[in-house]
């Protein structure tokens, strides 16, 4: 079997709810098919590079897939037909990559800066991955 990372955008209108949903549907095609799903990440409600459908944003969701080129296939032919879905892309791998997805790296990376700054990590001041104190004393 081959490795597939499966990208797609569903439509703004629909809930995230919908979302799984649609991500189970997908699971449970894949696993008919003789094939597995490794980490599914929903990225969230994102905004479009351009207008696709008349939506401006999308439910952007990552899959990785290990499973035979028929189910793929099966997949896609699906995809194609659910009007929810705006854009999909598969693309073949060497290897699945277990770690986060770099967008979902960076949204943890943004989250933890911005509780730094609020103080709920460290403490106030001191040198704990922030600024050192600065004295203007000479």
């Amino acid at each position: 079997m081959a490795y597939y990372e499966h990208v797609l955008i569903a439509r703004q209108d629909i809930s995230p709810q919908q979302v799984d949903a649609l991500v189970e549907d997908i699971t449970r095609t894949i696993t008919e098919q003789g094939g597995t799903v490794g980490k599914t990440e929903y990225w969230g409600l994102r905004n479009l590079a351009y207008r696709v459908r008349k939506n401006r944003k999308g439910h952007y969701c990552l899959l990785n897939i290990d499973a035979p080129a028929a189910a793929v296939h099966e997949l896609e032919r699906r995809q194609r037909i659910n009007e929810d879905v705006l854009r999909f892309i598969t693309i073949r791998m060497d290897a699945l990559d277990e770690e986060p997805s770099p967008v979902l790296a960076r949204r943890e990376r943004d989250d933890k800066r911005r509780a730094r700054r609020e103080g709920e990590e460290g403490g106030e001041g001191g040198f704990e991955g922030g600024r050192p104190e600065r004295s203007f004393e000479q």
